[in-house]
């Protein structure tokens, strides 16, 4: 911190601090908020690649930073920085599409033109005929990968635009039969210059 010395002290507390506190928080819970949802989806190596950067980033600069840490203005800093970095992380897993969910639909009209579709789209589609409040309905599941999640979902709203539509995340899938490029050979590396490419 000795680089401050030569700047006017009040600059230096009341806006250079608190940005590098807010920065480096950011940081450090951005890659913390990732690192919890890789763990969640059964990402045992690039959790504990995101969860060495974390700690590195945290022994690094923020605990040199909280030694400054003092005042209402770094303390808003601070939370600011919380706040910040869970939303950005949340919001670059979504954009990465990480992992795979499967995709319940029920129905209550004739399902065997959507069936058709998703199988033309997606080969590995599952009908049940079942029952529900209002009568027989016909259940249809499909295990995606999540980054197809709208498309799927404009399939299905093209041929039944009331239909319930539910989505749940999957942790592992049998090896027996996925979906095109699903399983551990797509790298996070692969899916995030895929994301890149798709903006």
């Amino acid at each position: 911190m000795e680089i401050f010395n030569s700047l006017p002290p009040n600059l230096v507390q009341y806006l250079i601090i608190p940005l590098l506190i807010m920065t480096a928080r950011i940081c450090d819970v951005t890659i913390g908020t990732i690192r919890i949802i890789l763990v969640s989806r059964g990402e045992r190596v690039l959790a504990s690649l995101m969860g060495f950067i974390e700690v590195l980033i945290w022994i690094v600069v923020v605990s040199n930073i909280m030694t400054r840490l003092g005042g209402w203005v770094n303390y808003v800093a601070y939370a600011a920085g919380f706040a910040m970095g869970n939303y950005i992380g949340i919001t670059i897993e979504n954009r990465l599409a990480m992992g795979m969910v499967v995709l319940r639909i029920i129905t209550s009209k004739p399902a065997d033109e959507l069936i058709e579709q998703l199988k033309q789209e997606y080969h590995g589609v599952t009908s049940i005929a079942a029952r529900g409040v209002s009568g027989e309905v016909r259940l249809v599941l499909a295990v995606i990968k999540r980054k197809d999640i709208p498309y799927f979902l404009k399939i299905v709203n093209n041929y039944n635009p009331k239909a319930y539509v539910s989505i749940e995340d999957v942790r592992a899938i049998s090896k027996t039969h996925t979906p095109p490029g699903a399983g551990g050979s797509q790298s996070f590396f692969n899916r995030f210059k895929f994301s890149l490419k798709r903006k």
